[in-house]
């Protein structure tokens, strides 16, 4: 395993971290979601990311469960706040009510005294970002959390928030976005901007939900028991991605995998982390095989020929503009 600095942080962490997004409490059942997670912690992954929205809460009580009797000091455990958790209309969003309520139920599901990152799990344009950021210096304060991290923000929120940071004493170290061959608006803007900050990239659906696999064929229906046919939210997340123009698109990275010697899989996960920027990549599983694949991504040496040749064979169904970065229009 590979291991990087999470941002100019002092805390390190695996180059491929793993994530109970969509899987852990809903897709798969406990039993392989334990065995997933042993199989990450043989193959030298420390850092698991989680968030208290995932399978209604469930995905971090089976996280927890699954880490039970792990040397805690040996882990790097990440978790999210922002999503609706309950019916009332404080469940939710950036207000200090719901952060305090949510950190102290985060950490009873993950059976843990603190959680080394504490991340937004998007921006929230209904509360003053200054109640936000002191909230979260209470929490770091308290030692419920060693630093903070954003989800899916903009580079101009980043940047403020980075400054409150600095002004409350904390560590505002990391930003959580979708990134991938396919989708890299974070390039114009909140890369820079975090380079410039001192800020990594721990990033997901580093595959595009597992298109990057090339396993969904132009014109054919998607393979039984795929993402693509989840009825419990993996269908509806990829089903953007399964156009003819992109999965033929994807058909062309082949030759290049083959001249790397891996898979698409493997090449998708090397291309991400040859960011510089980027301090890990998630990825997520159903079987513990996936992860012996993924994994053999660091194994991966992408030349600038083969960085070119990516490029040109995905031609224009790359998305690259920094709007595609939602803020929510509403409290959810």
């Amino acid at each position: 395993m590979e291991f990087r600095h999470l941002g100019r942080s002092g805390m390190l962490v695996s180059a491929i971290s793993y994530g109970n997004w969509i899987t852990h409490g809903s897709q798969v059942e406990e039993d392989a979601a334990t065995a997933c997670v042993r199989a990450a912690l043989d193959l030298g992954i420390t850092t698991f990311d989680t968030a208290d929205v995932y399978a209604g809460t469930r995905a971090e009580a089976v996280l927890g469960r699954a880490l039970k009797g792990e040397r805690r000091e040996g882990l790097e455990i990440f978790t999210k706040v922002f999503w609706p958790t309950g019916p009332g209309r404080n469940d939710r969003g950036l207000s200090r009510k719901h952060i305090m309520e949510s950190i102290n139920g985060s950490l009873t599901r993950l059976q843990t005294d603190y959680v080394d990152l504490y991340q937004a799990h998007r921006y929230d344009n209904f509360t003053p970002l200054e109640e936000t950021m002191e909230a979260f210096a209470d929490i770091v304060h308290s030692g419920k959390a060693h630093y903070i991290g954003v989800s899916e923000w903009r580079a101009e929120h980043i940047r403020a928030a980075h400054e409150l940071a600095r002004e409350l004493k904390i560590h505002l170290v990391s930003s959580q976005p979708q990134y991938s061959m396919l989708w890299r608006v974070i390039e114009a803007e909140v890369v820079p901007t975090c380079e410039e900050l001192g800020i990594g990239q721990i990033v997901w659906s580093p595959l595009a939900q597992g298109v990057l696999t090339g396993k969904y064929l132009p014109g054919q229906a998607p393979p039984s028991g795929s993402r693509a046919t989840d009825d419990q939210g993996g269908a509806n997340m990829i089903k953007s991605w399964l156009r003819d123009e992109v999965l033929e698109a994807v058909q062309k990275l082949k030759p290049i995998a083959d001249q790397a010697g891996c898979t698409l899989a493997q090449l998708a996960v090397a291309w991400v982390l040859n960011n510089s920027n980027v301090s890990s990549a998630i990825v997520g599983a159903t079987r513990p095989e996936q992860l012996t694949d993924n994994v053999k991504a660091l194994d991966v040496t992408l030349d600038a020929d083969m960085l070119k040749a990516i490029d040109e064979a995905l031609g224009d169904v790359v998305t690259t503009d920094p709007s595609k970065t939602q803020v929510p229009a509403q409290r959810p």
